[in-house]
């Protein structure tokens, strides 16, 4: 499916402001005991970092532990991970923009004490790993150590904005709304949306394709839009009563792993069962 029409947007200004740094360093990994809100992928692919809302973490693969928020007096609930390019730490970010860095992850700042005109839904980090993006529900962007392309911040949606995904060269980054229209910043290319199409369940997640400029959206209930990018299957129809998909993780060697609420993982393409 594609949407020929492009949606884009003129950058708007950032906010780049910091609080304190905290930093939580554990030595084992427990199974998460709230419901998985994100994941990301080691730098081999062969691993993944399961996150839930109160800061557990799961690792399965070669992804290491190194530390979780579950010790910490939360003023929001985690929304977002994203690790290192080492794969020896990571950052999680709360729903109030928060910023909590664990092994060899840099504090480069955080909105935990600025009054957000929506909640933080996410970050994604630089691929030279100096910094990191954090967005928020309505496409406010904020960058800390990483350059600021533009935001949705200023425009009227006609749905939340859900995630954000930066480029393979990491000079742009596109935002998915819970429609599934798509926003380009930088280098990011358009390649297509949902957003004018009937959605089953609404987008939850989006990951670019690491061997082209494509990318994939995937739903709530686990079905996978590809767009330039190869389709390889969907978790559609496969999860059990009242799971629900959170997370889209590329593979390094091709392929991707939807992951679930429960901490379920699901494999296609090239991506290796963990």
């Amino acid at each position: 499916m594609r949407q020929l029409r492009q949606r884009r947007v003129t950058a708007l200004a950032s906010l780049t402001v910091l609080t304190g740094v905290i930093l939580a360093i554990g030595t084992t990994a427990a199974p998460a005991a709230e419901p998985v809100v994100a994941a990301t992928a080691t730098a081999s692919g062969d691993g993944i970092w399961i996150v839930d809302g109160h800061g557990g973490v799961v690792t399965k693969g070669d992804a290491a532990f190194h530390g979780s928020a579950t010790s910490l007096s939360l003023r929001a609930p985690i929304v977002g991970v994203a690790a290192t390019p080492s794969s020896n730490g990571y950052w999680m970010v709360g729903g109030d923009g928060g910023v909590f860095s664990f092994g060899d992850a840099t504090f480069r700042g955080s909105t935990g004490g600025v009054r957000l005109a929506r909640p933080i839904v996410g970050m994604a980090a630089t691929s030279g790993g100096t910094g990191y993006w954090l967005v928020a529900g309505d496409g406010g962007v904020f960058s800390f150590g990483a350059t600021f392309y533009g935001s949705t911040g200023g425009v009227r949606l006609a749905a939340p904005i859900v995630g954000l995904t930066p480029t393979a060269a990491g000079k742009g980054y596109w935002l998915v709304a819970e429609d599934g229209g798509v926003f380009t910043f930088g280098d990011a290319i358009f390649s297509g949306s949902t957003g004018s199409l009937r959605l089953v369940a609404p987008i939850v997640g989006m990951a670019s394709d690491p061997d082209g400029r494509g990318y994939w959206l995937v739903a709530r209930d686990g079905g996978v839009f590809s767009f330039d990018a190869p389709f390889f299957g969907s978790a559609a129809g496969r999860l059990t009563s009242g799971d629900h998909v959170v997370s889209i993780v590329a593979d390094k060697g091709g392929g991707y792993r939807l992951v679930t609420a429960s901490g379920a993982v699901f494999n296609f393409g090239a991506a290796p069962a963990l």
